[in-house]
């Protein structure tokens, strides 16, 4: 805030009537002066009071309404203006997106039962029936009909077994189960398909509870935490595996995002606080979300609790083995994002800085216009790479040969503003542009290091995670649900990232919990299927 409006103006309605009599007769008082400039300097400081009014309002309604998109073509007045691109003739590329027919391919079907249905009379080979000279073939396209079929998510089947009591000496015998359902009454699948509705689509265990007791097939939300919470400690060797190798990554991506806790709430904190801790007196609870990308895989870590992002970081790389380099970290520019323990070489979020300038579109339209289109030619640059599969050197120079020269201007254009007095400092466009300045080196480490990225997307993506559980579940009630929580959200989204299905994989590692407690390592997300296959299935019971 300006201090130009430290002092208070203080006059009444006739003398401010009186000072405009005299200045419409051009008799000004030496007073006035001093008047006049108080005056200018209250509509200075009004202004700008209500610019951040006005950006804190549209950040409100965002979080209210779900703003989906900050492209610059939806932001600015009048629309975008493509991008020219810098690059090769040979590399240019459309953003156009190719139109469709709205209908999805069989092949998006995967989890679908697929059924065979071979011609009643007819098979490869047999003389075609329209004219005897032609013989059919298999054309490897069958037709294709999708049928679908509404059930619960949790499916149970009652198996009465036949009871034959002997009229005579009263002996009973009864038929034996099948040896599917013999000696339990939950499949492994049943806490499977509980954990991914749960935490990996935040479907509270009360919500689910209704939903199967409408369906005729109750499921009390005690049972369910039950079920989650016992097939927890089996697959625990494989979260702290993933761990261990998101340590030795290569790129971590973190952030956090708040998150409720009861047992630290209200009158139960005192008895949970550790007096002597880092988080004595500390209030806020968080949920971190970390991305590692450790030889072309990507491990999604969670951490619910007091801990700060920066603090998790520690934890995480307190497992990296020494004598490694120094890791990428990916991260917003808040400090309690670092690490405190361990050295990384930090780059910042290009989206953080952006997402400054799209706030101030409507009060700075051509200044925000700018650069918001610098911004579009690194992206586009960032995504040609993308498309071409380059490897992290040829990424670097083809950004230095390219996105160097967009930066370079930019950032002169930035300090002209503020070394020239174009832009108030303490306007929220001076500190935007202050802002992006300040962190300049993070922010374009993508111009001098291989390999390092532009933006912290994919962690905000995983805390969409966290935030969905928060706004459906609104809390968890003690830090051992917090950490079941974590544990899952873990697995769930690690799955999605390498394209594994993570109910068939929280149910193969139930099913070979003896196995997976020997070497957690051969059941990771990418690699369990293969040792799925060769172990065979579980023993019945």
């Amino acid at each position: 805030m300006s201090k130009k409006a430290s002092r208070r103006l203080e006059l009444s309605a006739e003398e401010l009537q009186r000072i405009k009599a005299r200045a419409r007769e051009r008799r000004l008082e030496e007073s006035d002066y001093e008047l006049i400039v108080a005056i200018l300097d209250t509509v200075e400081f009004l202004r700008d009071a209500v610019q951040k009014k006005t950006i804190a309002v549209k950040r409100l309604l965002g979080m209210v309404f779900a703003v989906r998109t900050e492209k610059t073509r939806n932001v600015l007045p009048n629309g975008a203006r493509q991008p020219a691109s810098t690059s090769p003739a040979g590399m240019q590329h459309t953003t156009t997106k190719r139109k469709g027919h709205g209908r999805r391919g069989v092949a998006q079907y995967w989890g679908a039962e697929r059924i065979v249905v071979a011609h009643p009379s007819l098979n490869s080979g047999a003389n075609c029936p329209e004219c005897p000279k032609g013989r059919l073939y298999d054309t490897r396209r069958p037709a294709v009909l999708v049928h679908f079929q509404g059930s619960p998510p949790g499916i149970a089947t009652v198996w009465e077994c036949q009871s034959l009591r002997c009229g005579s000496c009263g002996a009973v015998f009864t038929a034996e189960a099948p040896p599917q359902v013999s000696g339990k009454k939950y499949d492994e699948s049943a806490a499977s398909s509980i954990a991914v509705l749960k935490y990996g689509h935040g479907f509270p265990f009360h919500r689910l509870e209704h939903l199967q007791a409408s369906l005729g097939i109750p499921l009390a939300a005690s049972t369910q935490w039950e079920l989650v919470a016992g097939k927890a400690s089996s697959i625990l060797p494989v979260y702290e595996c993933l761990m261990e190798q998101a340590a030795q990554g290569e790129l971590l991506h973190n952030d956090d995002t708040p998150m409720k806790i009861l047992q630290y709430l209200g009158k139960r904190a005192p008895r949970y606080e550790e007096p002597d801790s880092k988080q004595a007196g500390r209030s806020g609870i968080f949920t971190t979300g970390i991305i590692s990308v450790f030889e072309g895989h990507k491990i999604a870590l969670f951490f619910t609790g007091k801990n700060h992002a920066g603090e998790n970081m520690d934890r995480v790389l307190a497992r990296r083995q020494e004598g490694r380099a120094p890791p990428l970290q990916m991260c917003d520019a808040l400090s309690r994002n670092l690490p405190r323990k361990f050295e990384v070489i930090l780059c910042n979020c290009l989206a953080h800085s952006r997402r400054r300038f799209v706030e101030l579109v409507e009060e700075f339209p051509a200044e925000c216009e700018l650069v918001l289109e610098s911004f579009g030619k690194v992206y586009l640059h960032d995504e040609q790479a993308k498309r071409q599969s380059m490897s992290p050197k040829n990424r670097l120079e083809y950004h230095q040969a390219y996105s160097r020269p967009v930066m370079e201007a930019l950032q002169t254009w930035l300090r002209e503003q503020l070394d020239e007095n174009k832009v108030e400092p303490n306007s929220t466009m001076g500190e935007a542009i202050f802002y992006m300045l300040k962190h300049w080196e993070p922010l374009t480490r993508f111009l001098r290091v291989p390999g390092a990225p532009i933006d912290n997307n994919i962690c905000e993506r995983s805390l969409k995670r966290a935030i969905l559980h928060r706004k459906n579940s609104l809390f968890y009630k003690t830090q051992r649900g917090a950490f079941v929580g974590d544990l899952y959200m873990s697995l769930i989204y690690t799955c999605l990232l390498c394209g594994a299905n993570p109910v068939d994989y929280l149910t193969e590692l139930e099913r070979h919990a003896s196995e997976l407690a020997e070497n957690p390592g051969q059941w990771l997300p990418w690699n369990y299927q293969a040792h799925a296959a060769s172990a065979g299935p579980p023993a019945p019971g």
